[in-house]
């Protein structure tokens, strides 16, 4: 892979060099993995917005623990509650 120049200001070079330093990695190490991270916290946030549109359909809680009764949560009385 072919090395580049990013241009930052001094004090944000000196930012990423002091993390870097603290966590005993390079700076091109540490915006390797910084990079990742990212990458993985984009996929995951939409991973996340996904699974909630899922999850809110009308029936599906109820499906799922139809298909896996020995899973269900158990069930909470609420019987003499006020509303």
């Amino acid at each position: 892979m072919a090395d580049t120049t990013v241009k930052v200001d001094s004090e944000t070079r000196d930012r990423f060099a002091a993390v870097a330093a603290a966590r005993g990695q390079s700076v091109r190490a540490y915006l390797a993995e910084l990079a990742i991270e990212e990458e993985n916290q984009i996929k995951l946030s939409k991973a996340t917005a996904v699974f909630r549109e899922i999850i809110a359909q009308p029936g599906l809680a109820e499906a799922f623990d139809a298909a896996f009764p020995d899973d269900a949560p158990a069930r909470r009385n609420t019987a003499g509650r006020a509303a």
